[in-house]
């Protein structure tokens, strides 16, 4: 049995929002070391600050100052930091009520070891060097061995008040771009191994379904319309009709092709399922339903980088259109 493929694959975008005045208020005090809580109906003092109470949904907008220092909760120990985290060494995943605050706040806390934390330590916020506002303008925390608190903090330990606090700063932050991004291996399983390989070769293989006899391509293992294993093996196209088509206004990151462009799902010849491709070698307001279209491998490619006309007549709707 062949060896089922790997790859890593990223899977990334800007995720942008805009902020409310209490995002706004809380992320805008970050940035000049503040630290902002909100005041619920029940009296206690969220933090970070929620927009709505927990308690009644209503909307809240009561903010008041609390502490820059405060007290670990809970934790657990990240001795494998990865990318984009908080810091590059080993470090504490922290829950801290900072003083004043009757809710906990997640971060880093920058220790030497697992034996160096423990629940009910007094911890204070390491600002960073330079702050945008954001919830990383809190480089992480540190163990607070002083009466003082941390920087620019001068209550003492536990004797913190929540401060009103109107939430006007000079240049308040309005929104915020945060990267997501998703690392991972991906396996194709065997079916798609096959198919793979089969490109590799200038090939595309699909499987039939040994009780309604249709072909899949790409193949998954199973028909997905009668829920049983396909195994047997069978060569479809080259060739193939386009069933519909979009056109690709927005360049992708990465992607080194020209806007526009289309993307088609094609109906491969002997294929009861359309794939889908580029189309190129043909003006992107010319491509059209029935259009009959060939694979274009570049050179050394493992796959086909795109489709182009065949030149033939178009294909008549009636024959494909159970697969549109």
């Amino acid at each position: 049995m062949s060896e089922v493929l790997t790859a890593p694959l990223v899977v990334e975008f800007p995720f942008t929002r805009s902020l409310g005045p209490v995002q706004s208020a809380f992320l805008t005090g970050l940035r000049e070391r503040t630290v902002l809580g909100v005041t619920a109906s029940d009296g206690r003092v969220v933090v970070p600050p929620t927009e709505y109470d927990p308690v009644t949904a209503e909307e809240i907008r009561d903010l008041v100052e609390v502490g820059g220092a405060g007290t670990v909760t809970t934790w657990a120990w990240n001795s494998s930091p990865r990318r984009g985290q908080p810091l590059a060494t080993p470090f504490a995943w922290v829950l801290v009520r900072l003083d004043g605050a009757d809710t906990a706040l997640l971060h880093a806390l920058d220790a030497p070891g697992p034996d160096a934390v423990r629940t009910g330590m007094r911890v204070r916020i390491r600002w960073a060097a330079q702050r945008t506002g954001a919830i990383t303008d809190i480089a992480c925390f540190e163990p607070d061995d002083g009466p003082g608190g941390g920087e620019g903090e001068a209550r003492p330990h536990g004797d913190a008040q929540p401060v009103p606090h109107d939430g006007e700063f000079a240049d308040p932050v309005t929104g915020i771009t945060a990267p997501a991004r998703l690392d991972y291996t991906y396996a194709p399983g065997r079916a798609q191994s096959r198919y793979l390989r089969a490109l590799a070769d200038r090939k595309t293989i699909g499987e039939r379904c040994p009780s309604c006899r249709k072909v899949y391509v790409p193949p998954r293992g199973a028909c997905p319309t009668c829920g049983v294993a396909t195994a047997t093996q069978v060569e479809v196209g080259p060739r193939g009709t386009v069933t519909t088509f979009c056109i690709v206004n927005i360049k992708a990151k990465n992607l080194d092709i020209e806007v526009p462009y289309v993307y088609a799902h094609i109906a491969l010849d002997g294929a009861d399922l359309a794939l889908h491709a580029r189309i190129g070698g043909i003006p992107y307001d010319r491509v059209r339903m029935g259009l009959r279209v060939e694979p274009v491998w570049a050179e050394d490619g493992r796959f086909p980088d795109h489709y182009r006309p065949t030149g033939e007549p178009d294909a008549d709707y009636d024959s494909y259109k159970e697969l549109v």
